[in-house]
């Protein structure tokens, strides 16, 4: 079977096809592109997803599916969003108009 790994930064996309023998998992993927060795990658900092759900190292794999090499997140995405709404407000957003309450 044919898998795709992908890692893709702001500065780099790269995609490599690897051939692997029916049940092989997603570990047997990573290890045969190279990308992790190539980029220098931390093995214990990277995540897994195929097609954009995440998934264990250990997990099966089927022809055509694409691995991505994940990074951890910088920021808590709700703590991120929690500090934006603090920071600007809605009613202060320019160009939105209020909402009106129907009566």
């Amino acid at each position: 079977m044919i898998v795709t790994v992908v890692w893709a930064t702001a500065h780099v996309q790269d995609a490599v096809a690897v051939l692997l023998p029916r049940g092989a998992t997603i570990a047997d993927a990573v290890a045969r592109s190279g990308l992790i060795a190539h980029y220098g990658l931390d093995p214990a900092m990277i995540g897994f997803a195929v097609f954009g759900r995440r998934r264990d190292a250990d997990a099966a794999l089927a022809d055509g599916d694409r691995v991505e090499l994940t990074r951890p997140l910088l920021a808590d995405p709700k703590a991120a969003r929690a500090r934006r709404a603090r920071e600007q407000p809605l009613g202060r957003q320019p160009g939105r108009a209020k909402r009106r309450r129907a009566t």
